[in-house]
């Protein structure tokens, strides 16, 4: 039967029709991503993350067989949260591509008093235009097909943080931005002409440096919300045993910052970074909680600054989003792999090694 049929091909051990279906959806997720915009897309992402991780967490309490139940639960953050429903390297990466095209033919929508390139505008929905949902589905299937090849490669990272750093970096020449951009200071970390008002000196009126997060990039600041969220992360892992309860509150709560709360955080990179050191730490310490928490320091810490110098580099001086939280993840996880297959560390958290 057609439904029986497994690629052989590399990368896709999965029923045809199966990965038929998914490529399908994916395109589907990607117009939704792009119609309602990249961070409403990704505020659905914690939500729908947040509810299958308390799930899995009440289950885990109910019944130590699992059964049902456990399945149900897990399935809900795997297959809906990190799936072609709100899966981040789907819909959110979608909203982005979206927007880096919008910025280039759709200035008639740049809202008012908007000072960064409107290619950066990932607030913006784009409702029911043709060629923006078209764009999106391209990049929600492109989305799909990075993470998966990377689980299929058996590369030692987050597949989903990679994808969306990827489609998000493949956007810019595609839609004719420079790739990372020139620094109108003395360097890529250089966030001066910001805190001094410079413009670009093209009459567009735009600043020359645009940072991710104007309330949060000064270094003294981010390493302090490194500490907090990753201790929280790091409990959150504790109490539950589960990676993403904590980045699905940090998701979700970017809610009030999609709603124009002013200097709210941004910290989804941060709360996964404290699960997973703590996660880490948990065997080398013996189980010691206070260890297991103040691990969470380290790892909220490491999200926090690879957050903020991905952004000076890679955000900050081109015309649109490339994700800083999803450049940290990918990067830090990267490291975890790595240490873990070479023995250094006894897990390897969340990423399922070994």
């Amino acid at each position: 039967m057609f439904d029986a049929v497994v690629l052989q091909v590399p990368f896709f051990n999965i029923p045809l029709e199966r990965l038929i279906a998914l490529l399908i959806a994916a395109f589907a997720g990607g117009m939704f991503g792009a119609s309602i915009g990249a961070l409403p897309s990704f505020i659905f992402t914690g939500f729908v993350v947040l509810l299958g991780e308390t799930a899995a967490s009440l289950v885990g309490e109910i019944t130590e067989a699992g059964g049902l139940g456990a399945e149900l639960a897990t399935g809900i953050t795997g297959t809906i949260g990190f799936g072609p429903v709100t899966g981040p390297h789907i819909v959110f990466a979608a909203g982005v591509a979206a927007s880096a095209y919008a910025g280039k033919n759709y200035p008639e929508l740049e809202p008012e008093g908007w000072d960064y390139h409107f290619g950066k505008n990932i607030l913006r929905a784009f409702g029911t235009r043709p060629d923006i949902l078209l764009v999106g589905g391209v990049f929600g299937v492109l989305g799909l097909l990075i993470a998966r090849i990377s689980g299929g490669l058996g590369l030692p990272l987050d597949g989903v943080a990679l994808s969306v750093m990827t489609t998000a970096i493949i956007a810019r020449p595609v839609f004719g931005y420079p790739l990372v951009g020139s620094p109108a200071g003395s360097g890529y970390l250089d966030m001066t002409p910001f805190e001094n008002e410079q413009d670009r000196g093209d009459g567009s009126g735009r600043l020359a440096t645009e940072p991710w997060l104007p309330q949060q990039y000064k270094w003294a600041g981010v390493t302090a919300i490194g500490v907090a969220a990753g201790i929280l992360g790091a409990w959150a892992w504790l109490i539950t045993e589960t990676f993403f309860l904590a980045y699905g509150i940090s998701a979700a709560s970017l809610l009030f910052l999609q709603l124009g709360v002013e200097d709210f955080p941004v910290t989804h990179h941060i709360t996964l970074g404290g699960s997973s050191f703590a996660a880490i730490a948990a065997p080398m310490s013996g189980g010691s909680e206070v260890v297991i928490v103040v691990a969470g320091i380290l790892g909220g810490v490491v999200g926090a600054l690879l957050g903020e110098v991905t952004q000076r580099v890679m955000y900050a001086h081109s015309g649109t989003h490339v994700d800083p939280p999803a450049m940290a993840i990918t990067i830090y996880s990267l490291v975890i792999g790595l240490l873990f297959l070479a023995g250094v560390i006894p897990n390897s958290a969340y990423l399922g090694l070994g």
